[in-house]
């Protein structure tokens, strides 16, 4: 399978990896014409059947979350607890240009695929890993899932929350997605040292960190605890009432964004129907808001936003070029023209004949243009093709199934 953008074109990567986190850096390259060859065990990657706990029908021909991560690759079932399993996968490793993994660093020691000692046979390979926590420290070894390394550890389930409720329901990927991201331009980074100089390196990228790396303005404000508000907190304790949201007549929030408030306040004002207060003295000023005036400014806005709906806003701000944004729900986000019209969704046709959104990688390219969208491979649907362009002979192909140190895939 040949993709149509060639920034990568004549770059091998391996993917040793399950789950998002990992496999959405290796969808970048996938994306950019790079060969990945993502290996898995016999069982599968264990993304394949994660369907009923996201909502989805379990199908094998309809997997829209695995062809998400996993499009463009390349599908090789190798039992690596084999030697002649271990042996094919050094074999592509000395042609490889990055190995991916999110494999636990113990794991990767005892099957001697840790960067200390792959360095030493391949000193041209990029070795990219994702971990839950880092290198380094008492908790280096612990399982990491965005739910828990990302959400709760660093620092978002703790803080983002409405104060006297409880911590914002989470979604798998969202912090997958960002490490795996992250990972990729460091892979990007790494890779173009490798060419230039002929040595490679180590890049890692942890969900914790990234976490971290996301909430970084946060993180240093509160550094000063005489200043600012303690989160969590509740909207009308916030110093501008201005960049929160508001509820609307249907029942949607409304996301006002205006930082500099004394520049806004008096078109706002007039956007929301309250021309009286336009130049109040008491509100028009952010330094003026002591004394309970957020709570007031902020119930004069609710009880605006609440008697019209998103739409009648929506129409309302544009007018106005009041800074806001509908917050919108799946459902809305499958139909939003702005989305279709750029490109960030596309739609995917099945065997099973259905007609699936599913949304492209967030960086897009003006002259390689978009790439091709690809289903997922189902599991195993490559192994005999890369071992043949290895050199691997039919009837030793077949004898590595029998012995299975691969598997290979049956037709149905």
């Amino acid at each position: 399978m040949k993709n149509n953008i060639n920034m990568f074109d004549g770059v091998k990567v391996i993917e040793l990896a399950n789950f998002i986190a990992a496999p959405a850096a290796g969808r970048f390259f996938a994306d950019g014409g790079a060969d990945v060859i993502k290996i898995e065990a016999p069982s599968g990657d264990p993304l394949r059947y994660t369907a009923p706990s996201e909502g989805r029908p379990l199908m094998e021909d309809e997997n829209t979350t695995y062809d998400l991560e996993n499009a463009n690759k390349k599908a090789v079932v190798i039992n690596l607890k084999s030697d002649n399993g271990k042996k094919i996968l050094h074999e592509m490793l000395e042609k490889a240009d990055i190995l991916l993994t999110n494999w636990r660093t113990k794991a990767l020691v005892k099957q001697g695929l840790d960067y200390e000692t792959l360095k030493e046979k391949y000193p041209k390979l990029v070795y990219a890993q994702i971990t839950g926590y880092g290198e380094k420290g008492p908790d280096k070894d612990l399982p990491g899932f965005d739910y828990t390394a990302f959400f709760a550890r660093g620092g978002i389930s703790g803080n983002l929350y409405e104060k006297g409720t409880v911590p914002p329901n989470v979604v798998p990927g969202l912090g997958d997605h960002q490490a795996g991201m992250f990972l990729a331009a460091g892979m990007a980074a790494a890779l173009y040292k490798a060419k230039t100089t002929g040595k490679g390196d180590k890049v890692t990228v942890s969900l914790m960190h990234s976490a971290m790396y996301t909430l970084g303005i946060m993180l240093q404000a509160a550094q000063y605890p005489d200043y600012g508000l303690k989160y969590p907190m509740n909207r009308d304790e916030t110093p501008n009432p201005f960049i929160v949201s508001y509820k609307s007549k249907d029942d949607y929030f409304v996301q006002v964004c205006m930082p500099p408030y004394d520049m806004f306040y008096d078109r706002f004002m007039s956007a929301i129907g309250r021309e009286d207060l336009v130049g109040d003295k008491r509100y028009n000023k952010i330094e003026n808001l002591k004394d309970g005036r957020v709570k007031e400014v902020s119930k004069i806005v609710a009880d605006q936003i609440i008697t019209k709906t998103k739409d009648q806003w929506d129409k309302i701000f544009r007018e106005k070029d009041i800074p806001f944004a509908i917050a919108q729900s799946w459902e809305d986000l499958l139909k939003d023209e702005q989305a279709w019209a750029n490109d960030y969704l596309y739609k995917m046709k099945y065997k099973t004949g259905n007609e699936r959104a599913l949304v492209r990688l967030p960086v897009l390219f003006k002259e390689a243009g978009l790439p091709e969208y690809n289903q997922a491979p189902f599991i195993a649907a490559d192994t005999k093709e890369v071992l043949s362009s290895m050199g691997y002979k039919e009837e030793e192909i077949k004898e590595l199934e029998k012995n299975k140190d691969i598997m290979l895939r049956k037709e149905k």
